[in-house]
């Protein structure tokens, strides 16, 4: 079968990314893989969508191969017709106007999205899982309001954790302490500044123990690992200094997932990233779930495989269909 996977830039990857694992698993299960580029996405001159694309084909690479051939950009080129795709895995933000109006094009021509670009703008902002009173989440308030903000602040009489509405990797994230106005107001004020709403949580203790990342599809966690700060920081954050550890996953966590998971399906969502604090879902990443490498890595589980059998599902694949190496012949 063929998997295409969509990317913001493909001399960008990492050997670590839960990108570069999944198309390990699916060349592993004797599957094609497509990188694409948003920029090689077009439509020709019959109205068909097609890419020009990186190829990968069984047998399997490791995933330093598949990141080396990347960045080089010296993997084998092919013209592929989007339609012809069993699965596009969207691994980069549907918010550009031109990924959104192919991916749904994809869709339109049969094609399985993932996850869908409509159910990924919704959840995609932090205000979504604010707006979810059933699922334990700390208290909070999204907004561009100081004084709405500082109502808050004061109500609550606690530390609280402030960030950009939308983002990643704990960049803009701070902790304000209880009872420290000027340091509220430059907080704000900073996450303010990189665009948007503004999320103010209360802060948790079960922090100081770690941030846990479960891996998420279909309504089941397939899997997860804890993050733990860097020294002298409050961030989880690999990017920050957090590191990875292994992790057991409590009945009290796969309650709270329980809680969450139909608010995640009934947005047309499949594969997702769930950050918990303690039993508290302080997080949902629906762009670029990652998790796979460090959960496999930790405890010696095939997280990305099970995730490509979801997308591909456990059958001998067919055989794989040619695809014409780019640039196509003249007609």
């Amino acid at each position: 079968m063929q998997l295409g996977i969509l990317v913001t830039r493909a001399a960008l990857m990492d050997a670590s990314w839960t990108t570069v694992h999944i198309a390990v698993a699916a060349l592993l299960r004797r599957h094609a893989v497509r990188f694409i580029e948003p920029h090689d996405l077009e439509v020709d001159d019959r109205g068909r969508l097609v890419a020009r694309a990186f190829g990968f084909d069984p047998p399997a690479a490791t995933p330093e191969r598949i990141v080396r051939a990347l960045r080089k950009r010296d993997a084998p080129r092919h013209y592929v017709r989007v339609d012809q795709l069993d699965v596009l895995l969207l691994r980069t933000a549907p918010f550009d106007a031109g990924v959104a109006a192919f991916a749904t094009m994809a869709q339109a021509a049969g094609v399985d999205v993932v996850n869908d670009p409509a159910a990924m703008l919704r959840v995609h902002h932090k205000a979504w899982l604010a707006t979810l009173p059933d699922v334990p989440t700390p208290a909070t308030i999204v907004t561009q309001s100081m004084a709405q903000a500082e109502l808050f602040y004061d109500k609550h009489r606690k530390p609280v954790v402030i960030k950009p509405s939308r983002g990643s990797g704990g960049r803009g994230v701070h902790l304000v302490k209880r009872r420290d106005p000027v340091g509220f107001d430059q907080a704000f004020r900073a996450a303010r500044a990189l665009g948007g709403h503004v999320v103010v949580q209360t802060y948790l203790p079960d922090a100081e123990h770690g941030e846990k990342r479960l891996v998420w599809m279909d309504g089941e966690v397939l899997g997860g690992y804890l993050r733990t700060r860097a020294p002298g920081d409050f961030r989880h954050n690999l990017k920050q200094g957090g590191l990875a550890v292994p992790t057991q996953i409590t009945p009290g966590e796969l309650s709270t997932v329980a809680r969450l998971t139909p608010h995640l399906q009934r947005a047309g969502l499949r594969l997702a990233g769930l950050d918990l604090i303690g039993d508290q879902v302080v997080e949902v990443n629906a762009v670029n779930p990652g998790g796979s490498f460090h959960a496999d890595r930790l405890h010696g589980t095939d997280v990305s495989g099970r995730m490509v059998e979801r997308l591909l599902g456990p059958s001998a694949p067919r055989p794989l269909t040619e695809h014409t190496p780019w640039p196509p012949p003249e007609p």
